[in-house]
């Protein structure tokens, strides 16, 4: 038994952050149900590789394990029967504007009342308070207003994607998640639900380990470094003499101290002149020029064992063929396949957290659009075939 199963979440939101929320939730037994516009679907469909399936890959991998129904939730019949879906339900994922359910007469005000129990999960690109409420995002916003893009890149450079620009979506629907299953802990003491409130933008600012404490109390404004790392040396990317890159993190003088010795500079460690983290932040250059000559030296496997041996902490810089040839990737098996019965098998990023005793898994991949309307109407709603068709017909679904 997964520890969800039991709980039944609908997913009425698009794209990446909220929908990632009921991915997690789906891989760990909850029923998701994803609710899309008939004929039309999510634009996640459209969004990435198109499959011979019709839908990308990004849906194949984001929209696993969930069911499909089609909805007009602008239809006043397609409002009743969502009102329906969550007197049945325990949980609503949505990430329209704020101000848009209201509109529509299902908003928090409505839903609430049909189902008291029911946890909302609400993410937007500001939240929904505070001046910018109103005002669109996207994961590319989110990522420059949480202050994460000013960081990226180099220093004569402008502000860069910080790796990937729906990290905000992925960020925003991981601490929903999270908000969601404490909510719907309360929900069970109290038997009262409520909202998960989530700006796009929050979950980086979050993540900035010390930038806000350190303007705060000292006024430092923290400036793009490229690879390196504020506060620690040497703490950056290092190319090797194969052309390829390794990762060397020495966060504190007794790891320095190591990586010295086995580099054969020991005279610069401990007493030396980079003996203290202060003395390495003074020269910084002097510091990672030291350590590139020597990564270079070698291969980038060699510098990786030798650095193991040492106990200095160092992994390759991981292009995605290499993730894929990685034993240690294999070992943990996160990179699994899947069968799809539309596109073949697909390999996808394996399920997070890893639960011991009660796991998640991805068992199907992104349906296709509306592939449970039967399904879920008629076992949910008591809606027959003849009844559907008509819906259909209407534009309802």
């Amino acid at each position: 038994m997964k520890p969800l199963e039991g709980i039944r979440v609908l997913d009425i939101a698009t794209y990446i952050a909220a929908p990632y929320c009921a991915t997690i939730m789906a891989e760990f037994g909850a029923e998701v149900i994803k609710v899309e516009m008939p004929g039309v679907g999510d634009p996640c469909r459209r969004l990435g590789s198109v499959t011979e399936a019709g839908d990308t890959l990004v849906w194949l991998s984001e929209a696993r394990n969930k069911k499909s129904i089609t909805l007009n939730l602008k239809d006043p019949k397609g409002k009743e029967m969502l009102k329906q879906l969550v007197s049945e339900a325990d949980v609503l994922c949505e990430n329209f504007r704020p101000g848009t359910l209201e509109k529509w007469s299902i908003g928090w005000d409505v839903l609430s009342i049909v189902n008291p129990k029911l946890v909302m999960l609400r993410v937007s690109g500001y939240g929904q308070t505070g001046p910018y409420r109103e005002q669109p995002g996207f994961g590319r916003i989110g990522n420059a207003f949480g202050g994460i893009s000013f960081l990226a890149g180099d220093p004569d450079r402008p502000p860069a994607t910080p790796g990937s620009a729906t990290l905000a979506d992925y960020m925003s629907g991981l601490y929903g998640a999270l908000g969601v299953v404490m909510a719907l802990r309360s929900a069970e003491a109290t038997g009262v639900g409520q909202q998960v409130d989530i700006g796009l933008y929050e979950p980086i600012f979050r993540i900035l380990d010390e930038l806000a404490p350190a303007y705060d109390k000292f006024g430092f404004i923290r400036q793009r470094m490229g690879a390196p790392t504020v506060n620690v040396c040497p703490h950056s990317h290092y190319p090797t003499g194969d052309d390829r890159w390794v990762a060397i993190a020495c966060t504190n003088d007794k790891i320095f101290a190591r990586l010295a010795k086995l580099m054969g500079q020991d005279d610069v460690a401990n007493n030396g002149r980079y003996g203290t983290i202060q003395q390495r932040e003074a020269d910084r250059p002097g510091v990672d020029g030291m350590v590139e000559a020597w990564t270079r030296s070698h291969t980038q496997k060699d510098v990786v064992e030798l650095c193991a041996k040492a106990e200095v902490p160092c992994g390759i810089v991981a292009a995605i063929d290499e993730i894929f040839e990685d034993p240690q990737y294999a070992a943990r098996d996160n990179i699994v396949r899947v069968n799809d019965p539309r596109a073949g098998e697909i390999a996808v990023p394996n399920v997070v957290p890893r639960l011991t005793g009660t796991p998640g898994s991805v068992d199907t991949l992104g349906p296709a659009l509306g592939a449970n309307n039967a399904e879920i109407y008629g076992e949910l709603l008591g809606i027959g075939d003849e009844a559907l068709r008509a819906l259909a017909g209407e534009g309802v679904i």
